[in-house]
């Protein structure tokens, strides 16, 4: 049990900077890459919660040298933040992140009062694409798409 067990003890300094930093640091940089911005905001996340995690430990090193589990904690956890069969950083940006942060930013002040409201209702690369429409199509063509859409409505 000699190799097994000091494998076994240092699992977390073997496995983790590969599952904390370097495929993060891959798959971060095939995100910056990628047309889509939902890998964005998974590694994003990732990041952001792995900076809180090394403050508090860094905050914390006195009482967290008492636990002798807490760098196995911080693996699997970071494990699942990483894993794409999980995708955790993604799941707590979805259901925690966004509910408490208003994202969106501003929204152009030549638009109308109703453009305005429909545009805040959008997520973020929703607005940017409607906004592209509208200047290539105009303000009157989103009014357009916005009335079609209200008729859809009313039928269903």
């Amino acid at each position: 049990m000699g190799v097994l067990g000091a494998i076994a003890r240092h699992l977390d300094t073997l496995v983790g900077p590969g599952v904390m930093l370097l495929y993060p640091l891959y798959a971060s940089m095939r995100a910056i890459e990628s047309p889509s911005t939902l890998d964005d905001q998974q590694w994003l996340t990732y990041w952001v919660l792995y900076s809180f995690i090394t403050l508090f430990e860094l905050s914390c090193w006195k009482v967290l040298a008492w636990f002798p589990i807490w760098p196995y904690m911080k693996l699997v956890f970071c494990m699942w933040l990483v894993l794409p069969i999980f995708n955790g950083a993604a799941y707590i940006y979805g259901s925690i992140v966004r509910k408490y942060v208003k994202m969106g930013g501003v929204v152009s002040s030549t638009y109308s009062e109703d453009h305005k409201k429909a545009l805040q209702m959008m997520t973020l690369d929703a607005r940017k694409s409607v906004e592209r429409y509208i200047d290539r199509h105009g303000p009157e063509a989103f009014e357009r798409v916005i009335k079609a859409a209200e008729r859809e409505v009313k039928k269903n």
